[in-house]
């Protein structure tokens, strides 16, 4: 279902804008040729504003075409610079929700865990795997290097989230999810790795694609120190309008 930018439009101020994404969109321009979110920003800025000539947008941070939710976007380049900074410097905590095929075990039946994983990047399958050791990752990836002719893989590099279950239906389970670090398709490759899929991810796993082509996880929470004031912003994006994401009466 589209729904209109202004619709979407969770913060803004002179400095950054923060909208709610689509599944399926993507964020910045690719060898699709789809209509990006940063290119209709800069028409909505360019609209609403009556600006004349180019507008800038800064992307800081990124979020996988399939997923849902919060994009923060920088509307100068001083803003742009000191975001980047921010992510890079572990200052902006994260919260996402993703619904599964499968139940995560805590400790002791608890029903909140923390996954930690090792890492690789696979750069021609655009796919990453989880290993629970170093020495694990490493051994795999040279394996797979040596069987696809050459390096296509990524130094091992350490994963950790925490999930806590937050509502189940007679089918799926609803896990919240705080990333600790941020990798590529973090969530996605740990949760596969620990023997649960998330809903509609054809790539890691799961039986069958979702109609939007989409995936179920969602950047449900994003929270961090502003650009120019200093101040925390935190700002919500509600679930996606399809039925499922609804079913387990948690609201954002």
């Amino acid at each position: 279902m589209d729904i209109a930018l202004d619709e979407r439009i969770l913060y803004e101020d002179n400095h950054l804008i923060v909208i709610n994404k689509l599944p399926g969109e993507i964020v910045q321009a690719d060898k699709t040729g789809d209509v990006c979110l940063i290119d209709c920003v800069k028409s909505y800025i360019k609209r609403k504003y009556n600006k004349p000539g180019n507008v800038f947008i800064g992307l800081p941070h990124r979020l996988d075409r399939p997923t849902s939710g919060c994009v923060v976007l920088c509307k100068t380049s001083k803003a742009l610079e000191r975001m980047n900074r921010s992510f890079r410097d572990g200052n902006v905590d994260k919260t996402y929700y993703a619904i599964t095929d499968g139940e995560l075990q805590g400790l002791s039946g608890e029903a909140s865990g923390r996954l930690e994983h090792y890492l690789v990047r696979n750069e021609k399958l655009n796919k990453s795997f989880a290993y629970k050791d170093l020495k694990s990752a490493e051994s795999a990836a040279l394996k797979r290097s040596a069987f696809m002719g050459k390096s296509t893989e990524t130094a091992a590099k350490k994963a950790v989230l925490e999930w806590c279950l937050a509502g189940r239906s007679e089918r799926f389970f609803l896990y919240e999810i705080h990333l600790l670090t941020g990798r590529h398709h973090q969530i996605r490759a740990q949760l596969a790795a620990s023997g649960v899929h998330i809903k509609g991810d054809l790539k890691y796993g799961a039986a069958r694609s979702n109609p939007d082509g989409g995936i179920s996880l969602h950047a449900g929470k994003i929270s961090f120190p502003h650009p120019v004031g200093g101040g925390i912003v935190t700002v919500c994006a509600p679930f996606p309008l399809t039925d499922i994401w609804h079913v387990f009466g948690v609201r954002l």
